[in-house]
């Protein structure tokens, strides 16, 4: 089972790709994943969704082609997004308009949201709210909020508050159960072909 996770901060050296790359591995150690990448966002590598992509832009293609395929193999996803003025970063928003070929549609994926402070509410909602219509991602119930991020998770110990380390990565746990159980779980969906259909192809 392949799990992918999207780290969404633009910026390099992210408080997002330290939460991301934790995740992998504890999906892996937790035996709740057989393989497990993380795609960074940092410095904007996917330009802004322009008409090329539908028309077979052979720029895009060569672009985009690489990561549809690693995309398309995974079984669930991770979305790792900062909260920047109460708002999901733009190149993650962007993230989910350039994959409308099945890529996403009907897998699991987990929302983890990253505050520096006691946020982190708001991009779990815009997430659920928008980010899912044309490539059918399907997001489980459970979520992860990592509050005043930059005190847990750290390599170094004497950089976490240890109550509040203890508590997210028991937690990261928990959800990644979660995760690997709907993944399994869907892949019968997908594999009875009722969701193979162009008729419907965006959502409503």
């Amino acid at each position: 089972m392949k799990i992918m996770l999207i780290s969404g901060s633009h910026r390099h050296n992210s408080q997002s790709e330290k939460v991301a790359r934790y995740v992998a591995q504890s999906l892996l150690d937790n035996g709740q994943a057989t393989a497990t990448e993380v795609f960074s966002l940092a410095g904007n590598p996917l330009p802004l969704w322009d008409e090329g992509i539908w028309n077979g832009d052979a720029n895009w293609q060569a672009l985009l082609n690489p990561l549809s395929e690693k995309l398309a193999a995974s079984d669930g996803f991770v979305i790792v997004s900062p909260e920047w003025h109460g708002q999901v970063p733009a190149g993650l928003k962007n993230f989910f308009l350039l994959w409308g070929a099945g890529e996403l549609a009907h897998k699991p994926a987990l929302i983890v949201s990253v505050s520096s402070s006691d946020g982190g509410a708001y991009p779990v909602a815009e997430l659920r709210m928008s980010s899912y219509k044309n490539n059918h991602i399907c997001y489980i119930p459970e979520q992860l909020i990592v509050r005043n991020v930059e005190s847990v998770l750290n390599d170094d110990e004497s950089k976490n508050n240890p109550q509040a380390d203890r508590y997210f990565r028991d937690r990261i746990v928990y959800a990644g159960g979660i995760l690997s159980a709907y993944a399994a779980a869907l892949r019968g969906v997908r594999d009875s072909g009722v969701t193979h259909t162009d008729v419907f192809r965006f959502g409503m």
